[in-house]
């Protein structure tokens, strides 16, 4: 386990959350991986790339669950146990780029439960950002120029996903302050304000961390 800085992002559709990783990754130096970490992972495990587009942060039923947790707790890899549905294949291939990566470099994780796969190491920072409703279909309705009835339908259809996704890989639950380090409603402080805020937290953090070795 490496001495890396890894941030680690959830955040509601519409509230900003992978433009804030971005900015974050910027001024600190390091990298952001999201759907980055989808191509990183299709390489290392040699599947294709298409597959993980398809099933990003989509969760499986419950057998393919009970599959996931057995084989972890075998200490099994994509690499070493191939005889399984490619649901699971692809679980295990971002769970392991994501070790592989704190492992390697300081950077910022968005999603795909970077948080949970990261639980024992120590300069994990998790975060969650939420914003206010009118603020998040603005938001995508810029992204995606569309009306307000199909901003809300693409905001609530996507967390949806993300959250049974995250509640199904992980011991945890999404959005709740209970998960993760740090809780921000980006709509009250911006963009700008929330990478501040995350910034000035990852040091306090830091700082208890040498402080408690």
């Amino acid at each position: 386990m490496s001495g890396n800085l890894v941030i680690a992002i959830g955040r509601q559709c519409g509230s900003s959350g992978k433009i804030i990783g971005q900015k974050l990754a910027e001024e600190l130096g390091i990298k952001c991986y999201d759907k980055e970490l989808l191509a990183l992972a299709a390489k290392k495990s040699g599947l294709c790339e298409e597959l993980f587009q398809t099933h990003d942060e989509k969760p499986t039923n419950s057998f393919l669950y009970s599959l996931v947790m057995d084989t972890y707790s075998m200490g099994f890899t994509t690499s070493g146990y191939m005889d399984m549905p490619i649901n699971h294949k692809i679980f295990l291939a971002q769970f392991d780029t994501i070790k592989q990566l704190a492992d390697e470099e300081s950077c910022v994780i968005v999603g795909r439960c970077a948080d949970y796969a990261l639980a024992d190491y120590p300069n994990l920072v998790s975060v969650f950002i939420t914003a206010e409703e009118d603020d998040k279909i603005k938001s995508l309705k810029e992204l995606y120029h569309v009306d307000d009835t199909k901003a809300k339908d693409i905001m609530v259809k996507t967390d949806k996903k993300r959250s049974s996704y995250y509640n199904y890989y992980s011991n945890k639950k999404w959005g709740d302050v209970r998960s993760y380090d740090l809780c921000i409603n980006r709509s009250s402080i911006g963009v700008d304000g929330t990478v501040k805020l995350i910034r000035n937290f990852v040091d306090a953090k830091m700082e208890w961390n040498k402080g408690n070795q």
